[in-house]
C-alpha cells in the first residue's frame, strides 16, 4: 500500500514554486482548469514518494481540510543540505536542524500557507 498526502492551497502556483525551489520537490504533473487556469491537481515527487495538491475550491470542501492545517514528514539522507536549501529558499524555520533523541537529524519548516514540513533521516523500522 502507498500513502500520498494531499493538500489544498489558496495559491497553488506559489505552493508549487515553494516546494520545488525551497524544499527540493520535483514537478511530476500539473493539471489546470481550462477556464480559470487554476491548478486543479498537481503531483510533486520527493524521492520515491509523492505529494498531491491543488487549489482550494468550494466543490470538494467536504473531503478537504482547511488550508494550512497539514503536517508532512519527509525522509532523506542529507538532511543538512536540505536544511540549507530550505533556508536559502525563504522557508520559515519552525524547528532548527538538530540531532534527534530517537536517532538521526531533523528540522521543520512552514510553507507560506502554514503547512508544516518536517525533514529527517530517521526511518521507522
Amino acid at each position: 500500500m502507498d500513502v500520498i498526502p494531499t493538500l489544498r492551497y489558496r495559491d497553488a502556483d506559489a505552493a508549487i514554486a515553494f516546494l520545488t525551489n525551497a524544499l527540493g520537490f520535483t514537478e511530476h504533473a500539473v493539471y489546470r482548469d481550462d477556464a480559470t487556469g487554476a491548478v486543479v491537481h498537481a503531483e510533486l515527487r520527493f524521492g520515491d514518494g509523492m505529494v498531491m495538491l491543488g487549489s482550494d475550491r468550494p466543490e470538494g470542501a467536504e473531503v478537504n481540510a482547511r488550508t494550512g492545517a497539514s503536517s508532512v514528514y519527509c525522509i532523506l539522507d542529507d538532511v543538512g543540505a536540505r536544511y540549507e536549501q530550505a533556508v536559502a529558499g525563504g522557508a520559515t524555520v519552525v524547528r532548527e536542524l538538530r540531532d534527534e533523541d530517537y536517532g538521526g537529524q531533523g528540522f521543520t519548516v512552514q510553507d507560506p500557507e502554514g503547512n508544516r514540513w518536517s525533514f529527517g533521516s530517521y526511518r521507522p523500522a
